[in-house]
């Protein structure tokens, strides 16, 4: 999980040829807010514009078919496996074994076994009878509702939930740590959601009405989703259902980031989040429902994440590639600006239990494929100058 607001004053790598090449990171200041940037028709700071042409945002394949679509509801039968379920799992290993992401939508999440997940809200938020239990298209849209309508908030009210040099939760944007940084045109809202006893009240908004609640609802959703995907996933590698989640503990960590992408003078010349891999074992997005912009770097080409209302988008983060021993993939990605209509998303990071060491699962390490990567911990906390700086901190786990 990519952690945008996290400051680290001492970087401690693993490996040391990496370390001697990056400073410990020093936080300068907070970047203003980019939609005071955009309502007041500033112009245009150096800071955001891209100087490397690789990463034009104007590089992209119009192709937008190439993003796989999984069908959980193929996958979470808890009866021998049907012919059906062995080619959904295949269908499953190959899409992240090749490009690390996938599509889900709300259809799809029908689940035999009513044990799967535990979920906390009854019939107004899971439609039992009609689409069994899964997640409704009525809550997706209540949580769309909460995160438009926090950012429509007048700007001294989000002030008041504004994170600080030294916290890494809150409403902001980036942190700037020299003066050649590129900064992202967006502004987010970054809070713990999970272990419940680690999450802080003061910074939760109380608008608009019905924030906390939901979000509360929504993050233990996509934690017994996590949960699934886990099983699943490790399944589909034909290793037992555990082989992942009990290397991540108990007191697994999440963290939701609401993002907010206003419409950009140039977006030609400015991306709203940099090219990056998520420091996650697994983030859970949902996207905008009318405005594209995610991007996925698939076979050296940045492939545009059609935006299909009611939808996931699923991306591995580095520790599941750590985990599968660089089976799956964490896929590079960024997101895009526009001249016109603002764009909102949520991503949910899934994150091990804080000293949780993780590795290569035994059962994906032998003479045919070698252990690719170190044992890491804490690995989440040793990203952001990585991010920042426009490097992978996975290189720095490999053998």
């Amino acid at each position: 999980m990519l952690q945008i607001f996290w400051v680290i004053l001492q970087l401690a790598l693993a490996d040391e040829a990496m370390a001697g090449s990056l400073l410990p990171a020093k936080v300068v200041s907070l970047s203003k807010l980019v939609q005071e940037l955009a309502i007041n028709g500033d112009e245009l700071p150096p800071q955001y514009i891209f100087r490397d042409a690789k990463d034009s945002p104007i590089k992209a394949s119009p192709v937008l078919s190439s993003i796989p679509v999984i069908d959980l509801s193929l996958l979470s039968s808890s009866s021998s496996p049907s012919t059906k379920e062995e080619e959904e799992l295949e269908k499953l290993r190959s899409a992240l074994s090749w490009c690390g992401c996938f599509q889900l939508f709300y259809e799809f999440f029908l689940f035999q076994d009513s044990t799967m997940l535990d979920l906390p809200r009854s019939y107004s938020i899971l439609e039992f009878q009609a689409i069994g239990h899964g997640i409704s298209s009525s809550f997706l849209d209540e949580v769309h509702e909460v995160s438009k309508g926090f950012f429509k908030l007048p700007l001294e009210e989000k002030k008041k939930y504004s994170t600080t040099v030294d916290e890494m939760e809150g409403y902001g944007n980036d942190y700037v740590l020299t003066e050649e940084q590129i900064l992202d045109w967006s502004d987010r809202l970054f809070l713990f959601v999970h272990p419940e006893d680690q999450r802080k009240p003061k910074i939760w908004p109380d608008n608009p009405n019905g924030f906390r609640e939901i979000l509360h609802e929504y993050s233990m959703i996509m934690k017994s989703l996590a949960e699934l995907l886990y099983k699943v996933m490790a399944r589909s590698l034909n290793l037992e259902e555990n082989s992942f989640s009990s290397q991540l503990g108990e007191r697994k960590k999440i963290l939701a980031r609401f993002n907010y992408y206003p419409p950009c003078p140039r977006p030609d010349l400015v991306l709203g989040l940099k090219p990056h891999s998520d420091d996650s074992v697994v983030t859970i997005i949902l996207q905008d429902k009318e405005v594209e912009g995610l991007q996925v770097l698939i076979d050296d080409q940045w492939v545009t994440v059609p935006t299909i209302p009611h939808a996931l988008f699923v991306n591995l983060g580095d520790q599941m590639e750590i985990m599968s021993n660089g089976i799956f993939k964490s896929p590079v990605h960024r997101v895009v600006t526009n001249t016109e209509r603002e764009r909102i998303s949520l991503a949910v990071f899934h994150d091990p239990e804080p000293e949780k060491e993780i590795g290569p699962v035994d059962g994906l390490v032998g003479e045919e494929r070698p252990r690719l990567f170190k044992k890491v911990k804490n690995y989440t906390d040793m990203t952001f100058e990585y991010f920042q700086r426009g490097k992978r901190m996975i290189e720095s786990a490999k053998i």
